[in-house]
C-alpha cells in the first residue's frame, strides 16, 4: 500500500493537469469568433453566450444540462442567434455545447 502512495505522489501534477483542462475550454470561443463581442442570452433554461462574425453565429451552451438531445438545444441556440443578430437563421451544425449558425441577413451583416 505504501509503493501505491508513493507511486501516486509522483503523478500528482499529471493529475492535477488532467482536472484543469476540461475547465479551460469552457466558455471559450472558436478561433473563428476569437475577439468579438459577446451576448449572453437565455432561452427555455438554456444559456448561450453569441458571437457574431459576418454571416456566421456561434453559440456556446454554459449552463450545465443532465445529457440534453441535440434537437432541443438546436432549436434553442438558433432562437439565441436570431435574438442576438437580429437575422433569420439558414441552418445550424454543431454538438449540444457549441453550435455554429448561417446568418440570412439579406445583402447586409448582422446588426
Amino acid at each position: 500500500m505504501r509503493d501505491f502512495f508513493r507511486r501516486a505522489v509522483r503523478f500528482r501534477p499529471i493529475f492535477m493537469f488532467l482536472l484543469a483542462v476540461p475547465l479551460t475550454a469552457c466558455d471559450t470561443a472558436s478561433p473563428h469568433f476569437r475577439g468579438q463581442a459577446v451576448q449572453r442570452i437565455t432561452v427555455e433554461g438554456s444559456v448561450f453566450e453569441v458571437r457574431l462574425r459576418g454571416s456566421l453565429a456561434e453559440a456556446v451552451r454554459v449552463n450545465p444540462q443532465y445529457a440534453p438531445r441535440l434537437g432541443p438545444i438546436r432549436k434553442r441556440a438558433q432562437r439565441a442567434m436570431e435574438m442576438a443578430s437580429g437575422c433569420p437563421v439558414r441552418d445550424v451544425l454543431g454538438d449540444q455545447a457549441v453550435l455554429v449558425g448561417r446568418l440570412d441577413c439579406g445583402s447586409g451583416e448582422a446588426a
